[in-house]
């Protein structure tokens, strides 16, 4: 999890890892000789008895997250993608949208199946068509035998994109040799279902879609609505792949960052703050030094990474003047110099029909002082086992609205954004144990006109290693991604989703030995939960357990 003791002994394991370009850090990477997570959107069949220890293979990954719901219309499917991944070459090609389908789609629905064995890493992937990244996602890290999963995800909303004709871009950085030979086959496939004018019409999607490629940009001066989608991911190696463990440079801990492990992405137009946002502690499948912890359930979110969405329409008016302007993103709390953070971004843009020019003005910007304070208490001199502890919380709240003047009428909109962290982590001299308990709150409002749309997210950590005697590894983790979204008219509640994902994990094995020596053991098990019009029928319920890498539970209950 950090590079301590615990890591020595898993780089020992690991042989040449750290010389390899693009490897896992140590927050995501442990022995990839061992270890496979991933999306599988069938059911399994649970195991009579697990077997007493993990063996060579095991189930292929698998979560309890719903299947994307595909609605019964005339659909057409076309391959975007398909490559084997051995280095850091991308996939080039090209997309043309299916003529069979029409033009007007209900849903639009992207499938990636992938297949790996041997040994190999987990690695971080993305997907563009005409420079929008449409695809963030991370791979599995494979058994011997080989494994095979699938990930998920509705595309709709970049309907303007998949309209017309885009080159192709698809890159899982990997490195193979004689030691790692995970070769990476992926398949990309776009299922396109047609509108019809009864239960299955297209959604409203925006007019554009641009790549913010550079973070200068021109948007129609007619835009009326504006969103910004921004893939944050603390990765590629090194201490921001686990920066919610980082330490100020007085404690005694091998990560180091001078603000300690705050972290808030942040957007701004033309050098004004114009949006903040917590990012998701996403652990990814060699995560915290125990890679069986994650070889049937990945953690929350690992393989479809979803984007931070800002609301920007408050700068709708100083965007619409015709000339260039400025939409830059940061991480607030990385060190200065330090790399790790990877913030591609896509402008999503609808456009008035009825104007050839909107405007109107940013009425208020209200910016709270951001907090951030560390408290780190030494360990006991001279006591056993003593800890370190590092206490930490901060936070951050910003209010913008502007007005503009729309062929419909004059429509103010006004954003109020809200973040805080807390969080606990505990040490021991060398590292030996390390534990962190920590929260995150993101609490958003929209209110467009008379319709308000309130969003309050919660992700919470509550993990240990230990490294004990006979150099015996154990992890203990749980891990939660939590939102309630709330739709008002008129002050009256129209609509409610509300989603409860959590992982639990309990794994260990002895590390630094040949494989048949390890002797490891590994419950997993995600319960995730969606009630309200986003859960299909109103209610989704579904609970998959293991044991060893076999499913021992897969349960829906509604």
């Amino acid at each position: 999890m950090t590079r301590h003791r615990i890591m020595g002994l898993l780089s020992a394991l690991a042989l040449a890892a750290g010389t390899l370009a693009g490897a896992a850090g140590p927050a995501a990477a442990a022995d990839p000789a061992a270890g496979d997570s991933g999306v599988h959107a069938s059911a399994a069949r649970p195991s009579a008895a697990p077997p007493a220890e993990f063996g060579t293979d095991w189930h292929d990954p698998l979560t309890a997250a719903p299947p994307v719901a595909r609605p019964a219309t005339r659909s057409c499917e076309v391959t975007v993608a398909e490559a084997q991944f051995r280095d850091y070459t991308p996939y080039v090609g090209s997309y043309a949208p299916p003529a069979a389908c029409g033009g007007t789609w209900a849903k639009v629905v992207l499938r990636l199946d992938g297949k790996v064995k041997g040994r190999q890493y987990d690695r971080l992937g993305h997907l563009s068509l005409g420079g929008v990244e449409i695809l963030r996602t991370s791979t599995p890290e494979p058994s011997p035998d080989g494994i095979t999963w699938s990930v998920e995800k509705d595309v709709t909303r970049y309907r303007d994109t998949l309209s017309r004709p885009q080159p192709v871009e698809m890159l899982i950085g990997n490195f193979v040799d004689d030691t790692y030979t995970g070769v990476i086959d992926v398949k990309v496939t776009l299922t396109f279902y047609a509108a019809d004018r009864d239960r299955h019409t297209a959604p409203d999607t925006p007019d554009r879609v641009l790549p913010l490629t550079t973070p200068t940009v021109t948007t129609p001066r007619n835009t009326e609505r504006l969103l910004a989608e921004v893939y944050a991911t603390g990765s590629g190696g090194g201490c921001e792949e686990y920066w919610y463990m980082t330490t100020p440079d007085a404690a005694p801990y091998s990560c180091k960052a001078a603000d300690g492990p705050y972290r808030e992405v942040r957007i701004s137009v033309d050098g004004q703050l114009a949006g903040i946002a917590a990012p998701f502690p996403t652990v990814w499948t060699g995560g915290w030094s125990n890679p069986f912890l994650w070889y049937v359930t990945p953690a929350p979110r690992a393989f479809d990474v979803q984007p931070v969405v800002y609301d920007l329409t408050p700068y709708a008016a100083l965007l619409n003047d015709g000339r260039p302007h400025r939409i830059e993103v940061s991480v607030a709390g990385v060190p200065a110099g330090q790399s790790g953070w990877s913030t591609p971004n896509n402008l999503l843009l609808w456009q008035d029909e009825g104007r050839a020019v909107v405007t109107g003005s940013l009425t208020r910007h209200e910016e709270g002082e951001p907090a951030n304070s560390t408290r780190w208490t030494p360990a006991t001199p001279g006591t056993p086992a003593a800890q370190h502890r590092l206490d930490t919380e901060g936070g951050h709240r910003l209010t913008v609205a502007g007005r503009l003047d729309t062929s419909h009428g004059r429509v103010t909109t006004t954003v109020t954004r809200a973040v805080h962290n807390t969080s606990a982590h505990r040490w021991t001299e060398g590292e030996n144990q390390d534990a962190l308990t920590a929260n995150w709150t993101d609490e958003e409002s929209v209110t467009r006109g008379s319709t308000t749309v309130r969003t309050a997210r919660t992700y919470t950590m509550d993990g240990e290693t230990t490294l004990g005697a006979g150099d015996r590894l154990r992890t203990v983790i749980a891990l939660g991604d939590l939102a309630e979204t709330t739709t008002l008219r008129g002050g009256r509640t129209v609509d409610r989703t509300w989603l409860d994902d959590r992982y639990t994990g309990d794994a260990s094995y002895t590390a630094n030995v040949p494989r048949e020596q390890r002797h490891a053991v590994g419950t997993g098990s995600e319960h995730y939960q969606m009630y309200g019009s986003d859960a299909g029928r109103g209610c989704y319920d579904r609970t998959v357990s293991s044991a060893q890498g076999t499913v021992t539970v897969d349960r829906r209950l509604c």
